[in-house]
């Protein structure tokens, strides 16, 4: 590991004992975030290819964002792209904040080297396409606007395709990334909790499965603060096993319940099973997470 990626993580275990000494105070999280934003816009400034590069994805977010915003008015009308616009435009915002703060993440996995990405690179920006679908589901569900089953299916596919491609991409042009893996997760996140949100909401998900496909996600995100924030140690985003099998299990629940309705009788066989399936994989992965992190 280079000198530079070791003094960066000693400064981000500085910050964060910091914080600890404070007792978390009001003005010790002002303080954190003010000095990781001034990290952020140092490593900005010395890779400016890199930060070329994500104001070259954030202008394409943007435009799709008013793309969306604009085939919203011609088809819903205007009253429900206003409803829609708050929360898109704050997942967005916040989207490409959080990528940018974390750009000097972006390095290779392994920990031999500290070498930057010249670029953000195209299976981050796969990634990032994945998260503005789900900020477009969360935006309708943050202006109590309902998404029907088929608009909701369309988006799930395109998430699914990009999450795909993404892991493809890194790989076969060895771009992998901490920031990738930290985006992934992230994203994954906010597209299964929009998903699991809508499908209660359209009360075709019982609660108590919606819940517990949520505390999939929850479950090592506590884990993971808890030990970045208080034990001032990182955390191992990768994904685990159990966690590829529970993903999986329930990409293939959330097709059975969005089906159109002229597959809807041959898929009322799978549910149950597949439903069974889901359930035990969702206990297992977030157990499997932890495990391992605690391991590493």
């Amino acid at each position: 590991m280079s000198q530079t990626l070791k003094s960066e993580n000693q400064f981000v275990v500085d910050l964060l004992t910091s914080l600890q000494a404070e007792k978390f105070s009001p003005g010790a999280w002002w303080r954190f975030l003010a000095r990781s934003w001034q990290m952020s816009c140092d490593t900005a400034a010395a890779h400016p290819t890199l930060m070329r590069s994500w104001l070259r994805l954030t202008a394409l977010i943007g435009f799709l964002t008013l793309g969306i915003l604009l085939v919203t008015v011609l088809t819903e009308g205007s009253s429900t792209m206003l409803r829609l616009l708050p929360g898109l435009l704050f997942c967005i915002v916040w989207q490409q904040s959080d990528l940018f703060w974390h750009l000097g993440l972006n390095r290779p996995a392994t920990p031999a080297t500290g070498t930057v990405f010249r670029t953000v690179g195209i299976a981050n920006a796969l990634t990032m396409l994945r998260g503005l679908c789900a900020g477009y589901l969360l935006g309708r569900l943050v202006g109590g606007l309902m998404t029907p089953s088929g608009l909701a299916l369309g988006i799930f596919i395109v998430g699914v395709v990009t999450d795909i491609l993404d892991g493809q991409v890194a790989r076969c042009t060895g771009t992998q990334s901490k920031l990738g893996q930290i985006a992934d997760g992230e994203t994954d996140f906010c597209l299964y909790l929009a998903l699991t949100l809508i499908l209660i909401q359209n009360g075709v998900l019982p609660l108590w499965v919606g819940l517990l496909m949520l505390l999939r996600f929850i479950v090592p995100l506590q884990a993971a603060l808890l030990s970045y924030f208080w034990l001032a140690k990182p955390v191992r985003f990768g994904s685990t096993r159990w966690g590829k099998y529970a993903g999986l299990a329930q990409c293939l629940y959330f097709f059975v319940l969005l089906a159109p309705p002229i597959f809807a009788s041959p898929m009322v066989y799978l549910n149950t099973p597949l439903l069974i399936v889901t359930v035990g994989l969702l206990i297992v992965a977030p157990i499997a997470q932890i495990s391992n992190n605690l391991r590493s």
